[in-house]
């Protein structure tokens, strides 16, 4: 019995980090940590026409990102490298040439065409499309006299008949499967190019895995994992299965439903923190009604009993109200470095870091994601175009707006600089539209908009501390100018 619980991702390198693979890495992780363990990350690279170097960067700063630290891994190192598959192979070959040796693998020489044809047969009979391989009991002397003169040719698995595969998932219970309708599965190509199914068992196995947390589109491939561990004397390592994540159709998460990728969600806005809270929901609750945990407190909080079995709905506006919170959360200094990239990205000027800080500290409040921050910025570097009638208070004149706008002026003149804080702000307008406006509007509107020049913005109090004097009355004259002209 293997003591120090071993968990793993095994990602392969053939597209953008998947939120999917995140969210197993996170629960993985989780579960080594809350039981003293060790996460371990491995990439799955044999397939060497798909596979990129910039897909395992984009796991690499994914996971780094989200603060899924590996324990051991390509970068990290450890006693079970090395942790690419495509460096592996000699593990892989012993495993066949001692399946094929020990009669549970055999050379199978059908070719594509054959089996494709034989497929179609049995759907038509409306019989389990398994294949029933003619060469089941060539002799391993026979099959290799045979390569010399066949070049098309895979190695099966040799599925015992009659056999009940059965295993205890963590999240789902019991699960059996029948193995003959398993049939004789594919396991290599050749002896050095083994398919997944072997390679992952043998992987697991030399790496020590204790526990294998995976999504539940893996199910299936279980019980032939299990064979194969159990023809190679290998003790098996426990499961749990992850519901899928789906989308708001409950159909399984695609691009079609929008952002699928680490990179995507990081792109648009979110936090590290906000990401890591989100995925841990999808799936797993802690049994109260708390919604927000830091990772380290999912370290301490995670267990596989309060993982769900039915699938996990992506609610994107449940993200960007997790988002939200640690937005607000954070101070404006420690959210410049992760704007101003955004901002350079917009080709807004970035020398000015304090109007940046007043903006981020303006905006922080109202947004969703760090992107709408740069959305919104817009009129802080450059007044927009805008009309004289959208100057106007309800019912008020053009005559009013001006007698407020020079209200306005003559308010700012008066003040000196270290009281352009929207609180002494409030206080110096408060006391000039209690003395000569009806309502707050006649004058905080056509203020607010010269200032802007928008319809909806922040207060105008926030933009006078952000823009400082000059830049305030500037705008304010020239809202009085465009009256006048």
């Amino acid at each position: 019995m293997r003591s120090t619980i071993r968990t793993r991702i095994a990602p392969s390198p053939t597209g953008l980090f998947h939120i999917g693979t995140a969210r197993a890495a996170l629960f993985n992780y989780l579960y080594a940590k809350k039981n003293g363990g060790q996460f371990i990350l491995r990439i799955e690279d044999t397939d060497k026409e798909r596979s990129k170097k910039e897909f395992e960067d984009d796991i690499f700063n994914g996971l780094s990102w989200l603060g899924i630290i590996p324990d051991e891994g390509p970068k990290e190192g450890g006693m079970y490298g090395p942790y690419r598959q495509s460096e592996r192979l000699l593990f892989y070959v012993k495993a066949v040439d001692r399946l094929l040796a020990e009669g549970n693998a055999y050379y199978c020489f059908h070719d594509d065409y054959y089996l494709e044809q034989e497929k179609k047969r049995l759907l038509a009979e409306k019989k389990p499309p398994i294949h029933e391989c003619e060469y089941r009991e060539l002799s391993l002397k026979e099959a290799e006299q045979k390569k010399e003169t066949l070049s098309s040719f895979v190695i099966r698995f040799k599925s015992p008949k009659e056999r009940t595969v059965a295993f205890k998932d963590h999240i789902r219970g019991p699960i059996s499967f029948q193995s003959d309708l398993l049939g004789d599965f594919s396991i290599a190509r050749d002896v050095a190019e083994p398919l997944y199914n072997l390679a992952v068992v043998v992987d697991d196995h030399e790496m020590n895995i204790t526990h294998v947390i995976r999504g539940e589109d893996h199910i299936s491939n279980t019980p032939k994992q299990i064979l194969i561990a159990e023809a190679l004397s290998y003790p098996l390592p426990e499961y749990a299965h992850l519901p899928l994540i789906l989308g708001a159709d409950r159909a399984k998460l695609s691009k079609r439903h929008g952002a699928t990728s680490v990179a995507d969600f990081r792109a648009a806005g979110y936090l590290p923190d906000a990401m890591v809270n989100f995925m841990a929901f999808l799936g797993w609750n802690p049994g109260d009604e708390r919604e927000f945990f830091l990772l380290s407190e999912l370290e301490n909080e995670f267990s596989l009993e309060h993982v769900q079995k039915s699938g996990a709905v992506f609610n994107e506006q449940k993200l960007d109200s997790i988002n939200s919170f640690y937005v607000k959360k954070r101070m404006p200094a420690d959210l410049m470095p992760l704007i101003l990239p955004m901002f350079e990205a917009a080709q807004f000027p970035t020398e000015n870091k304090m109007l940046i800080e007043s903006i981020i500290a303006i905006e922080q409040p109202r947004v969703k994601k760090l992107t709408e921050v740069v959305e919104n910025a817009g009129f802080f570097f450059a007044l927009p175009e805008y009309g004289p009638e959208l100057l106007i208070w309800k019912d008020n004149s053009l005559d009013d707006v001006k007698r407020a706008l020079k209200s306005a002026v003559f308010i700012l003149d008066e003040l000196p600089p270290e009281d352009f804080t929207p609180t002494k702000l409030d206080a110096a307008f408060t006391a000039e539209i209690a003395v000569k406006f009806k309502n707050k509007g006649d004058l905080l509107w056509p203020l607010r908009v010269a200032l802007s020049g928008q319809k909806t913005s922040p207060g105008p109090y926030e933009i006078i501390s952000a823009l400082g004097k000059e830049e305030s009355l500037r705008r304010i004259n020239e809202a009085i100018q465009k009256i006048t002209l």
